[in-house]
């Protein structure tokens, strides 16, 4: 099943299932954060809830998907009341191109030693997908941010001013939320784009986290499935409505080093990532990128990612904020 966060100036939001060419509007609920919760007080399942919400009212999908209905595509999960008790993370290393761009990044004069990159890639390789009740090694994991930094499909990826660069990074991401218990569920996978700053990692790999901290995408669909053996996709950046690089991408479970049960348990792990009611949004990592092959995205790029049997493509234009940097002004309350 395919769903949908739609709003509008005048309806406000809505949620809605996929049934090609239409949407169809699910009553009651205006978020998937709605929706999972009430699944979950209910003690329901989220595909019996929805069948017993499901109603006559339908929109034409076409039209919202290309941006030109007063409907608007949403992210494909978020937190509807307060963004700050949304997270967004996620899992690098997790796939083999990844692991040889960020060896290329950071090599050695020599091009003979394995960098850390490397390394913790390869401990996933031995140690990402233990048994059944067993836990596995611990995977890199990073901080996007808030659910501020999280925008949808046709809407824009900004490079800040104070940033180096910008580059797609295609993903699945996978959506929780915890119960009232703290128990993490899982709701579903949708297309994202995590979107990262590599000219600013490149120059040294403990800039990583900050290279992270940057405005991401996901949707336009969140579809609830199992977690695959494959996925296959494809990614490009197109430039003045021209292809300028596309590659041909795989996720799923036989393709990363880690299961996404090891993932989970280290990132639910933690304590404070088990508040009751928050929602996560964990980005699973990504197969290739441009800028492994020495693309540089420029303002007005588009870049998409598609994913089959996880609906439509997710689309985003690239932009830089060409203002000045300047220091920001701290206040003192002494």
């Amino acid at each position: 099943m395919r769903l949908v966060q739609l709003t509008h100036p005048d309806y406000g939001r809505r949620v809605a299932v996929v049934e090609e060419p239409d949407l169809r509007v699910i009553l009651t609920f205006d978020s998937i954060f709605s929706l999972a919760k009430s699944a979950i007080q209910q003690q329901q399942s989220l595909i019996q809830l929805i069948g017993d919400s499901l109603s006559s009212q339908t929109i034409r999908y076409e039209q919202v998907y290309i941006g030109q209905s007063e409907w608007q595509l949403l992210p494909a999960a978020d937190h509807p009341q307060d963004a700050r008790f949304c997270m967004l993370s996620g899992t690098g290393l997790t796939h083999k191109a990844s692991a040889e761009n960020r060896q290329k990044m950071h090599d050695t004069a020599s091009q003979k030693e394995l960098t850390d990159s490397m390394k913790m890639y390869l401990s996933g390789v031995e140690g990402g997908q233990p048994a059944a009740g067993q836990v596995g090694v611990q995977p890199e994991w990073f901080y996007k941010g808030n659910g501020r930094v999280l925008k949808a499909h046709n809407e824009t990826l900004l490079v800040p001013n104070y940033g180096m660069d910008g580059g797609e990074e295609p993903e699945l991401a996978a959506v929780y939320i915890n119960d009232d218990q703290g128990v993490p569920c899982r709701i579903g996978f949708a297309t994202a784009n995590e979107f990262s700053d590599h000219v600013m990692e490149k120059m040294n790999y403990l800039y990583l986290a900050p290279s992270k901290i940057r405005t991401c995408s996901l949707g336009p669909e969140l579809v609830l499935t199992a977690d695959l053996p494959q996925f296959s996709g494809r990614v490009a950046v197109l430039r003045a409505g021209e292809i300028r690089w596309e590659k041909s991408i795989h996720t799923g479970k036989s393709h990363r080093t880690h299961s996404l049960e090891n993932l989970e348990y280290h990132h639910f792990k933690y304590e404070n990532h088990r508040i009751p009611w928050d929602m996560h949004i964990h980005f699973l990592g990504a197969d290739a990128f441009s800028f492994g092959e020495n693309i540089s995205l420029i303002d007005g790029d588009e870049m998409l990612v598609s994913w089959e049997g996880m609906g439509r493509p997710l689309r985003n234009l690239i932009r830089y904020d060409q203002s000045q940097e300047r220091p920001i002004e701290v206040k003192s309350l002494y």
